[in-house]
């Protein structure tokens, strides 16, 4: 069985988007579940989707992915899959999810930012808009333990439509099997906000596990919705705290030197 999981805070307007784009997909065979660690969801479901809402509090994006996890796997869910809020869907989405599962455990997709919110709004022209890339694959930089998206800020001309391993996959979206969490564990709640995804990638490389990139599945995202934007205080903060923790856990001694040097 497959669970889609969301962690949401504070945006109602824009997971309402992602519901909108959800419905429009052949949700048959799936549940929701929302981590609200606002407790201001206020939440009707109109979608007459298979949904269930399990409050929280405030302790990050890792609790909250947890707290759906362990709902999940009471219920005897099998097929996780792991979206931004702050999304909305390719309306053959769950189809392609679906079939990916068939072989592979854990995967992610193609990534396009969402209309009006690329990095580099000037560069594209109009009808460019809404195929502007965000995630198509990425590569983790270990001297300064960091991540690079392929593609990101590219238009997106069929350059990079070949599914293949990857060297990281994006909270934004990411899927998984029963068999990696049986392996690997949950996701480390150390993390508040970023490099929870990444820390999540590299535990299960270790433990043997593929990361495959699968551009048919596709969303558009609404970048740093909700955390103010690229480049706001609170990015620019969280970011800088967990890519530090995120290197001292698992980056070589020389970077992690570097970053408790500077």
């Amino acid at each position: 069985m497959l669970g889609l999981i969301i962690v949401y805070y504070n945006h109602p307007e824009q997971l309402q988007d992602f519901l909108l784009s959800l419905k429009k997909n052949q949700t048959a065979n799936i549940k929701l579940f929302i981590a609200d660690l606002s407790r201001n969801l206020k939440l009707k479901n109109n979608y007459g989707l298979d949904l269930e809402i399990i409050q929280g509090q405030n302790k990050g994006y890792s609790y909250g992915v947890n707290l759906c996890l362990k709902a999940a796997l009471k219920q005897d869910y099998d097929q996780f899959c792991v979206l931004n809020y702050d999304t909305y869907l390719d309306s053959r989405f769950l189809k392609y999810l679906r079939i990916r599962f068939k072989t592979a455990d854990l995967f992610g997709g193609k990534i396009y930012y969402a209309r009006g919110n690329e990095y580099y709004p000037e560069r594209y022209a109009k009808k460019d808009i809404g195929k502007v890339l965000w995630y198509a694959g990425g590569t983790i930089n270990w001297d300064h333990a960091t991540v690079t998206h392929r593609g990101v800020d590219e238009v997106d001309k069929g350059q990079y439509n070949q599914p293949q391993t990857t060297g990281f996959i994006p909270g934004t979206l990411i899927a998984f099997t029963k068999k990696v969490i049986d392996k690997v564990g949950l996701w480390d709640e150390g993390f508040f906000l970023y490099y929870e995804d990444t820390d999540f990638c590299v535990r299960a490389l270790k433990h043997g596990f593929k990361l495959f990139y699968d551009p048919q599945i596709i969303i558009w995202h609404k970048n740093a919705g909700t955390t103010g934007g690229p480049g706001s205080k609170l990015h620019i903060k969280e970011q800088a705290k967990s890519r530090i923790r995120f290197g001292l856990k698992h980056a070589p001694l020389r970077t992690k030197i570097h970053l408790v040097i500077n």
